[in-house]
């Protein structure tokens, strides 16, 4: 029986408007507390863009909740 279920968010600087500013990812935190999950881990990486070779910068959000 699975007791916690995880949801991991790429988030780009252009997904939340330009830089990656501490107001705009406590709002993405604050979305995701919002429907049970908290937070598991934050980890930055370089997040593939969508046109051309390389990337951007990024972070991986790990998200936590119970299940049931």
């Amino acid at each position: 029986m699975r007791r916690y279920e995880y949801r991991v968010l790429q988030i780009r600087e252009s997904m939340i408007g330009g830089k990656l500013s501490a107001d705009k990812l406590e709002r993405v935190l604050n979305d995701a507390a919002d429907e049970g999950w908290q937070l598991r881990a934050i980890t930055s990486t370089e997040v593939k863009g969508r046109i051309g070779p390389g990337g951007v910068e990024g972070l991986l959000v790990t998200l936590e909740r119970p299940v049931g």
